[in-house]
Formats: C-alpha cells, sequence, structure tokens
C-alpha cells in the first residue's frame, strides 16, 4: 500500500476516524491491528518475520530487564544475532554466496552456489533496526523493559513509519503510544500540511525528475553526453532527497493527526557547506542509529590517535553503505562518503591556516555559497554508484562527465521545456522552504493561520493536479528506500 496510492487515501481516514471513536483501553490494539494490516497488504507471509523480531525483542529485553540467570549480555547477544541472522539471510545471503563464488572462481576452483529465491521483506531494515535499538537501550539502562506486548509490537509496526522509517527511538515513541490521545483540530491541520507538502515533492518533484534520471541511467552505454548524466546525477540526487523525505513527512503528517510526534528525518540537507554537516542532516534517524551503537562504541572521536578516529569513521560509513543493499554500488557509495569525511579532517587544519592568511572569514557568504555547490556536487558524485547497476558503471558515468561535459541536450532527456520549467520552479521553492524552515516551525505557523493555511493546502493540491505525475497509464512509483 504506497503513500502515493488512492489505497492508502482511503485507508488512513477510516483508520483515523476508528482511532478517536474507539475507547483509549482499545486504541492500542486497534492501532496494531491496523499496522500489521497496512504490512500484509505488501507480502502477508512476511509479516510472521516481523512479529517474530518482535517477540525476540521483547523477550530479550525482559529477561535482561530481570537479569535471568545473571546474563544481561547473553540475552543482548541473543537479539543481536537473532534478529541479524534474518536480516542477513533475507538482504544479504546471495551477496555473501555471489562474492563468494567471485573468489573461489579467481582461485580457479569450481564452485556452485546455492542461491535464495526469497524476495526482500519490504522495510526489514528499518523494523529491525528499531527493535535493536530498543534492546540495546535497555541493557545500557536507558530505558525500563516493556511490560505491555501490545505496545511493545505497535513501537516496532507502527504503520506510518514501518516500511522506509525513520527509525524511531524507544525514548521517544514508546511513551506517546501509551499517553492517552484525544482527537486535536490542529494537529489534523498539522499533519494534513506535511501530507500535502509530502506528496508535493513525491508526484511534482522526485517523479517528474525521474524521468531525467532514467532517460540517462538506463541508456545504452555510449548513447548519453556528458552533459546529461551530469544533468541526470544532480536531477538524481534531488530526486532521491524528495522522494525519500516525502516518504518521511507523508509519515510524520499521518502519525501527527493522531497526536503522536515521530522525529524529523531531514533537514535541509543540500544546504550543508560540508559532507559531516550533510550528514547531520540527511537520514537523521539512520545517521544518530550509527553514531550512538555502533561509532560511541568503537571509541568515536574521543580515541587518542588519529588513524583510529578515521578507521571508526570508515568502519561505520562502510556499514552504512551496506545497510543499503547488498551490492558492491552501495558498498562504494559508503566508502566514499567515508574518504569525503576522512579527507576533510586532515585537510582542515590547513584549509583554516589558508582562510587566515587571506583573511577570509568562516562566514563570508561568498565562501559559505560555494562551499554548498562543490559540497552538493560531491555528494552528487557519490550519488551515481548509489543510482548505476555496476560500479564500472558508475565509473563510466564520471568519465564521461569529466572528459565531455559539454554534449548532449538536456531538451532530449524526455522532458518538455513547460515540464522542465516547471520541476525546476518546484525545486527552486524546496530550497526556499528548506532554508526558511531552518529558523522557523513553518508547519504550525502555517496549520495555526486560517487563510492561510487553506491557500497553501490549495495551492499545494493545484500543483500536484497540474504539474503531478499520475493518471491513466500511471503505475505509482514505490519510494526509492523500500528496497532497503
Amino acid at each position: 500500500m504506497n503513500f502515493n496510492s488512492l489505497s492508502y487515501c482511503v485507508y488512513l481516514p477510516i483508520t483515523l476516524s476508528l482511532y478517536f471513536l474507539l475507547p483509549r483501553r482499545v486504541k492500542n490494539p486497534f492501532l496494531l491491528a491496523a499496522s500489521y494490516f497496512f504490512y500484509i497488504c505488501w507480502e502477508p507471509a512476511y509479516a510472521l518475520l516481523m512479529l517474530t523480531s518482535t517477540a525476540a525483542t521483547y523477550l530479550c529485553a525482559r529477561l535482561m530487564s530481570s537479569r535471568f540467570l545473571g546474563r544481561r549480555r547473553l540475552w543482548l547477544v541473543l537479539s543481536l544475532v537473532l534478529n541479524l541472522s534474518i536480516l542477513f539471510f533475507f538482504k544479504y545471503y546471495n551477496f555473501a554466496v555471489e562474492l563468494t563464488f567471485r573468489v573461489f572462481s579467481l582461485l580457479g576452483v569450481s564452485f556452485t552456489p546455492p542461491l535464495s529465491g526469497l524476495l526482500l521483506p519490504v522495510g526489514i531494515s528499518f523494523y529491525t533496526f528499531q527493535a535493536l535499538g530498543y534492546t540495546m537501550d535497555v541493557y545500557r539502562g536507558q530505558l525500563d523493559a516493556e511490560r505491555n506486548f501490545i505496545d511493545y509490537a505497535l513501537f516496532v509496526s507502527y504503520f506510518p513509519q514501518l516500511v522506509a522509517g525513520p527509525i524511531e527511538r524507544s525514548k521517544n515513541l514508546l511513551p506517546q503510544l501509551k499517553e492517552p490521545r484525544s482527537f486535536c483540530l490542529q494537529a489534523l491541520f498539522e499533519g494534513f500540511l506535511l501530507f500535502l507538502w509530502g506528496m508535493f515533492k513525491k508526484l511534482v518533484i522526485a517523479d517528474r525528475l525521474a524521468i531525467l534520471v532514467n532517460f540517462a541511467f538506463d541508456a545504452p552505454p555510449g548513447t548519453v553526453g556528458g552533459l546529461q548524466y551530469a544533468v541526470a546525477a544532480a536531477a538524481f540526487s534531488v530526486q532521491i532527497y524528495c522522494d525519500f523525505s516525502a516518504y518521511s513527512d507523508i509519515a510524520r503528517g499521518s502519525a501527527r493527526m493522531m497526536g503522536i510526534r515521530i522525529m524529523r528525518n531531514f533537514d535541509a540537507p543540500f544546504l550543508a557547506a560540508s559532507i559531516k554537516d550533510f550528514w547531520r542532516r540527511w537520514h537523521i534517524s539512520l545517521s544518530t542509529w550509527f553514531k550512538d551503537y555502533l561509532y560511541f562504541p568503537l571509541g568515536g572521536s574521543r580515541c587518542e590517535k588519529a588513524w583510529r578516529r578515521y578507521a571508526n569513521l570508515m568502519i561505520v560509513f562502510l556499514v552504512s553503505g551496506l545497510w543499503h543493499g547488498a551490492a558492491l554500488t552501495f558498498f562504494a557509495w559508503g566508502l566514499l562518503h567515508g574518504l569525503f569525511q576522512v579527507v576533510s579532517g586532515i585537510t582542515k587544519p590547513l584549509r583554516e591556516k589558508a582562510l587566515a592568511v587571506l583573511r577570509v572569514s568562516q562566514t563570508n557568504p561568498v565562501l559559505t555559497g560555494s562551499r554548498v555547490v562543490f559540497n552538493f556536487a560531491l555528494v552528487s558524485a557519490a550519488f551515481v554508484f548509489f543510482r548505476a547497476r555496476s560500479v564500472m558503471g558508475a565509473l563510466s558515468v564520471l568519465k564521461r562527465i569529466a572528459l565531455s561535459p559539454f554534449t548532449g541536450s538536456v531538451m532530449e532527456m524526455g522532458l518538455s521545456p513547460g515540464h522542465l520549467n516547471a520541476v525546476l520552479t518546484a525545486v527552486l521553492i524546496l530550497f526556499i522552504v528548506d532554508g526558511v524552515s531552518r529558523k522557523r516551525d513553518l508547519v504550525s505557523q502555517i496549520a495555526g493561520r486560517r487563510w492561510v493555511k487553506y491557500a497553501v493546502y490549495f495551492l499545494l493540491l493545484a500543483a500536484m493536479m497540474v504539474f503531478g505525475v499520475y493518471g491513466a497509464g500511471y503505475d505509482p512509483q514505490e519510494f526509492i528506500y523500500f528496497q532497503f
């Protein structure tokens, strides 16, 4: 059940209406049933996997909290091994087998790998990390083990953020699920605004830019010019941002209508002036998850030796790359971001010294603007590996951009001049809203003003109706992060 489908537009208001009409004692059981129904619409059998992960982490946390057998770490390890084993089998088994096959082939050994024909369960990386984060919080004593299985199961499977995040923290979402919630008109207005803004980013920007991106990356080798590849690379960066942040906004909006606040997953990432700043703003729920549960346990930046700090960074980004997908392209994407961070850390004293010699302030607007543009170029270059079908394919794209940057016409990439101008205008609006949103809570301000909110609702709906990608012959595009 895609967020951008008619079925969800029917499912959500029915769920909200029943939720607020039911007495408090059955609200969470109903919401749990609704969440599992939402997931079963994807693949009924895989709901059992989510239930298994839920039951395992719930039980291990209870045993850990009660110090059963006096072995708290035993239950933590058991939870980690069980959940990561399931994740490995469904997401990484074939990848590992194929790598093993390549190694044996290089050694001249005949080896026929037994591949799995199972599909990747939707959202498995998201709900697994959410459940494991809860387990580790209990182990660290930051949270008491949840006794109510219904409430905990709802925390793992809560439908707005189940399939593609944000990866919620137990300390934020669990207490909200246990609190009494009644209908609030302001929350409904705020949630609906977030919902519409997410749909606008998905239908008007992401799915329209996908036409440019698919033209270049799906074309036969040698038929696309360097300029076309460069435009497609930049377009893909904006596409994946709008696509993923659209899902997060629709999820936040759906939850907000129920009176629940889930975390903001993006904070104007393409206005960042460095890779480090970019990762403070991009997929915040995942980056903070890795920081708290992997980077800090490795020693983080507290290590005295610089090589250890950089090694910790590289480990985190390589794991982050593989979290996104079982392919060498994602590994390369994570490797590049890790290298960007390491090079930035090594050259920081030299850059600061050069600015001091030139007497240029760190807050100089020209310097800041050039950093933002350069940072976007680096991120876009790395995203080529994210989008390409192979590492060699990505290298071929980057080579084409470098050696023939002015070949090919943008007008031949599948968008008419009118649609191209429309999507560029929408992107400009996006960046303006991102910049303003960093300084004020636009959602609550707009939703709190009667005529302003209705005007914004109308403009967003009109833009989607006129410029959105939908209608007869249109297959609703799945959100890109569904595959992770």
